[in-house]
């Protein structure tokens, strides 16, 4: 997998994770990128000075900021690694369950707020939906170094199982409550539907009940990443009063 981007590169180095190789544009040089060749001489990643274009076609035309690296493949957690870290951190679990995000960049946005509020993770199913791939990671701007990521066969099966554990799962759709007057101090994991379709109906019948951001504009439907980090805002704001 080819990362770009100055903060994506250096979060790679400082979670430890495996750098094959780091690629630099001939000529650049500042602090940050300074940075980030000391953190690959330090864990002996070898590197390459190439020119822009070279690394324009590296980086597929995304903004790659004058850098690049080579990295083995994103690593998948599991759930029960997200109870276990939840568990460890002495907090009740919070994660998100995605039904269905196709568009790296709603699903690099969500991962990112979702490292922020204080998730334990967050669950995509391995059919109709987008991976974690070098889009995902630039958008996260690093938090895919810090924040769990589950690939699960069947989401409704996974929220039977966490229904199972006493885990409280609530729908992002309308027709619900407002975030503020659902307790998500407990275990609590939040579904979040798809770009166009939003939330299966059978997926939205197995939650325990459903919350609805409040409008006040003439457009009746916020963007999947902008939800999802709404809510998680709440949540984080319930658990830290």
């Amino acid at each position: 997998m080819i990362i770009y981007g100055r903060n994506p590169v250096r979060e790679v180095f400082r979670a430890g994770k495996t750098v094959e190789k780091l690629y630099l544009v001939k000529g650049e040089q500042d602090m940050q990128l300074s940075t980030v060749f000391s953190l690959a001489k330090d864990n002996k990643v070898p590197v390459s000075y190439i020119d822009r274009r070279a690394m324009e076609q590296l980086a597929e035309g995304g903004n790659h900021q004058g850098v690049a690296a080579q990295i083995t493949d994103f690593e998948y957690s599991t759930v029960d690694d997200m109870r276990a870290l939840a568990k460890e951190r002495g907090e009740g679990l919070l994660i998100l369950l995605l039904d269905g995000i196709t568009d790296p960049h709603n699903l690099g946005a969500i991962i990112r707020s979702a490292e922020c509020f204080g998730a334990h993770g967050v669950v995509i199913p391995r059919h109709r939906s987008v991976s974690v791939n070098d889009t995902v990671v630039k958008v996260a701007s690093g938090a895919t170094e810090h924040l769990a990521v589950a690939k699960v066969t069947n989401i409704n099966d996974t929220i039977r199982e966490l229904k199972s554990q006493n885990v409280w799962v609530y729908a992002c759709d309308f027709d619900g409550q407002p975030p503020k007057c659902v307790d998500m101090r407990s275990d609590v994991a939040l579904v979040i539907g798809s770009e166009g379709s939003g939330i299966k109906r059978l997926t939205k019948e197995l939650c325990d009940g459903t919350v609805t951001i409040p409008e006040y504009g003439r457009i009746n439907s916020l963007n999947a990443s902008v939800a999802a980090g709404v809510v998680l805002y709440e949540a984080a704001r319930q658990r830290h009063e």
